[in-house]
């Protein structure tokens, strides 16, 4: 069977015809899939703009520093369901990808991330799907951040309906190092021996990291932020 050539960020990806044609099928059902998801993400940065306004009535600073908003693209969809052996189709996308909407949460202090994880999670409207701290219990390779999955219900026209989306929230210090080392993460063809290397490195930038975010925490805590 003929196959069809995709590129991605992490390289090249052969995927045959039959695959192709459900994508192509299944596009107007996951335009309206997509438009659903952009009015979840809607939701859930809405309700973290409220509670760093409200936090601010109170404090003399913001627990969020910056947020991102961001949806896959179909290419990524289509290759994470290629690895599931998944037809392409709005309810597979739905049913099996919890990842398709995400919000990134950057905070100035570790404090503040678990204060907006609490405050989001017990808004009655609220569903958590499920939960990973990476800080408490950082990666292997050093990376730190807190991940949720929460459901969030949306009102159509007719209807409403629960989607879920991811919400990773991290301090400036652990985005930073996040960032870089997913940009060193693809770099090609380089020797084994330097792959090493820079494992090595980026850990103990992780570890210099979270000390910094630790210190920086008994600095506010001492200023009673």
């Amino acid at each position: 069977m003929s196959s069809i050539t995709i590129n991605h960020s992490s390289g090249q990806y052969n995927l045959d015809e039959k695959f192709v044609e459900a994508f192509k099928n299944s596009m107007e059902d996951m335009q309206v899939l997509m438009a659903e998801y952009r009015c979840a993400l809607m939701e859930i940065e809405t309700k973290f703009k409220v509670l760093n306004e409200q936090f601010s009535l109170h404090h003399d600073r913001n627990p969020i520093e910056t947020l991102k908003t961001r949806l896959k693209s179909p290419q990524s969809i289509l290759e994470k369901l290629r690895k599931k052996q998944l037809e392409y189709t709005a309810e597979n996308v739905e049913k099996e990808l919890f990842d398709v909407a995400g919000v990134r949460v950057i905070c100035p202090f570790i404090d503040d991330i678990y204060m907006l994880c609490e405050c989001l999670l017990n808004q009655d409207d609220i569903r958590l799907v499920r939960m990973k701290d990476y800080i408490k219990s950082p990666k292997q390779n050093g990376y730190r951040s807190l991940h949720l999955i929460v459901e969030v219900p949306i009102f159509l026209q007719n209807e409403k309906k629960p989607m879920k989306v991811e919400v990773q929230l991290r301090t400036i210090a652990m985005d930073f190092w996040a960032s870089v080392e997913h940009q060193l993460r693809y770099k090609k063809n380089l020797p084994e021996e330097v792959l090493n290397d820079l494992a090595f490195e980026l850990r103990e930038c992780a570890n210099i990291s979270s000390s910094l975010d630790y210190r920086m925490e008994v600095i506010k805590n001492r200023l009673d932020l």
